[in-house]
């Protein structure tokens, strides 16, 4: 007698893999949950088996030793369109998933793989016998060369995971993570093989644009809406008209520019500075910010509204210190390009590749980038060693302090004693007044600028590249914190 929980014994699951020990795995897995199971090493059999219709699910591998599973899969589609197709691959890039997504796979699972996930995701295929997606969802690269992202962790593997199911849709995207961790890259991603692939990609960063003209830069102006305003001008929602507007750090939005913004999410058409007439968009929105916006809606200044309007899809792109283990291909690719500008080839011994797993990565990928690239220009090496790296990642620690700036003798641990001292000192016994925290940031973020830029001989390109920032985010901060930067400055 079977129990109430177990698969209908009609329901057969075929499993093609050209390796022995996950056949056995699945195939005891999936006969103890109930499924009849037909397991083969071969793509002959796995096709032979489907055209005559066998099978109410199928779990393959892509690589097989009489071909690619992928150049079978539109075949299959085809005779038996409503057959759910779970990809397995060991070659986790995100092109594997965004190809399996294309081919009409209903999901695409890296290995190794959880046992318990793919039986979660075998009992719902089968519940829901969803309809084949659309043949295309997407461009898709040539070639490993084109790839926007580079890594294997399992932090990356969920990041192309949703990109793969997001490929196909307009979804309004959040995403949510450090400086240099990518996050253009990955709206880039999303619209390059997404539906709005013909369109233009439009990205505007709020750090970068004075407050007073964030609104204009938007939505555009018309001629003499302002002082200075000659001549119309199209705003960025304009330019990305039929195609994707990448809103980066999206924190520094004014409130009165959120308030305009939301607008346009709720009724889709917006009014240029100084217009009369509302203008109908079509634009898909990907936002991105390195703040955390919950904490800033309960300080006033993020509308919690506008929040969930951009808040539909949220990913957070993991900092480098949580996926050390992408290092050695993040390196490999970054070298590969300063090869294809007419560096010479350079590779690093083991010794290094470990000594660059266990730094903290403060600028994330950007700083591995841009260290990668110093390695490529300076050394004569052939073969970087260990010990050039620890004198590479031990530098910027090594600037002294700088004269020409305000309390820059003391030590940034004596500037935060100083500051407590003094706010303390204002107030007794009792708290000190609240936005303490951003009060004392601003007054070691000073003193640490200047002396990058005054060890950099205000070379600002360089001085991000020391504060692991993007150049964007200096600027501002130099504008904000008033501080003097004097001649040779990029």
């Amino acid at each position: 007698m079977s129990m109430s929980s177990a698969a209908p014994m009609t329901q057969t699951i075929i499993v093609a893999d050209d390796d022995n020990a996950i056949r056995t795995v699945l195939n005891q897995a999936l006969v103890r949950l109930g499924y009849n199971v037909r397991s083969t090493g071969n793509l002959a059999n796995l096709w032979r088996w489907v055209s005559e219709g066998e099978g109410d699910l199928l779990i393959t591998d892509v690589m097989m030793p009489d071909g690619n599973v992928f150049d079978m899969l539109p075949r299959i589609k085809k005779h038996r369109p409503g057959l759910p197709i779970i990809v397995m691959s060991a070659q986790n890039t995100l092109m594997t998933a965004l190809k399996a997504t294309e081919k009409g796979a209903y999901e695409y699972l890296p290995k190794p793989f959880d046992l318990n996930e793919l039986t979660r995701i075998v009992k719902r295929a089968l519940a829901a016998q969803k309809s084949p997606p659309s043949e295309n969802t997407g461009g898709r690269a040539s070639d490993e060369e084109e790839l926007p992202l580079i890594g294997r962790s399992p932090p990356m593997q969920e990041i192309y995971r949703i990109l793969a199911r997001l490929m196909g849709t307009d979804l309004t995207v959040m995403i949510n993570g450090e400086s240099g961790t990518g996050k253009e890259l990955v709206a880039r991603a999303l619209h390059n093989y997404g539906k709005r692939k013909n369109g233009p990609f439009v990205a505007i960063n709020m750090a970068a644009i004075p407050r007073e003209l964030i609104e204009s830069e938007l939505f555009g102006h018309e001629k003499g809406s302002f002082t200075g305003a000659a001549n119309r001008a199209s705003g960025r929602f304009e330019q990305a008209e039929g195609g994707t507007l990448f809103l980066d750090e999206i924190g520094d939005m004014p409130l009165e520019a959120q308030t305009r913004l939301l607008r346009v999410l709720q009724e889709g058409e917006y009014m240029m500075v100084g217009g009369r007439t509302p203008i109908r968009t079509n634009v898909r929105i990907i936002a991105a910010t390195n703040r955390d916006l919950r904490q800033q809606i309960a300080q006033g200044l993020f509308r919690e509204d506008l929040f969930y309007r951009l808040n539909v899809v949220p990913m957070r792109l993991p900092p480098l210190r949580e996926r050390t283990q992408d290092i050695p291909d993040l390196v490999r690719h970054f070298l590969g390009r300063t090869e294809a500008d007419g560096l010479p080839h350079k590779t690093l011994e083991h010794a290094a590749l470990e000594r660059l797993k266990r730094h903290r990565w403060p600028g994330n990928v950007r700083e591995l980038e841009n260290l990668t690239l110093r390695l490529a220009a300076l050394y004569l090496d052939e073969v970087i060693s260990a010990e050039i790296i620890e004198t590479e990642l031990a530098s910027p620690a090594d600037i002294p302090a700088q004269d020409n700036t305000e309390g820059g003798e003391d030590s940034l641990g004596a500037a935060v004693e100083r500051n407590l001292a003094r706010y303390f000192a204002d107030h007794g016994e009792e708290l000190p007044p609240a936005g303490l925290h951003d009060r004392v940031l601003r007054e070691i973020e000073r003193p640490l600028i200047a002396m990058c830029l005054a060890a950099t001989r205000g070379n600002q390109i360089k001085a991000a590249e020391l504060l692991g920032l993007n150049r964007n985010t200096l600027r501002k901060k130099i504008r904000e914190l008033d501080i003097s930067i004097g001649r040779g400055v990029v």
